[in-house]
């Protein structure tokens, strides 16, 4: 019904940037939030950013507070991540997810309806 399809990912020192791209398909008129979490080996799957429909509103971990901006273009059905001043923490596969529960920028992956393959994300040191 709804397929996300995500790019941007690859290499970066630390201090670099990159900008990830999810684009989405189908029944995208059911859809509300986007997110983006990531998940390193070992470790949890974790939020990133979300973003409303309207991107009016807009939700961000701690940990990427003003370095990471999230942003959606509902023309293109697209949502990105624009990463600067990347760190080896950083390091993780990104996914992007999509929400069809309207008037939340939810914070927790249960929430989320649909999700893509994700992307690697590799900061070297």
């Amino acid at each position: 019904q709804v397929q996300l399809v995500e790019s941007g990912g690859g290499l970066v020192q630390a201090g670099g940037s990159l900008r990830l791209s999810c684009a989405a398909s189908g029944r995208t008129f059911s859809l509300n939030t986007m997110g983006w979490f990531r998940q390193a080996p070992g470790q949890e799957r974790e939020f990133v950013a979300a973003i409303s429909w309207s991107g009016g509103r807009t939700s961000y971990a701690d940990s990427v507070k003003g370095r990471f901006t999230i942003s959606r273009d509902n023309a293109k059905n697209t949502v990105y991540l624009q990463m600067n001043s990347l760190n080896p923490e950083d390091t993780a596969v990104y996914y992007c997810a999509a929400e069809k529960t309207p008037y939340v920028v939810d914070r927790r992956a249960s929430e989320y309806d649909y999700w893509g393959q994700g992307t690697q994300v590799t900061v070297s040191s």
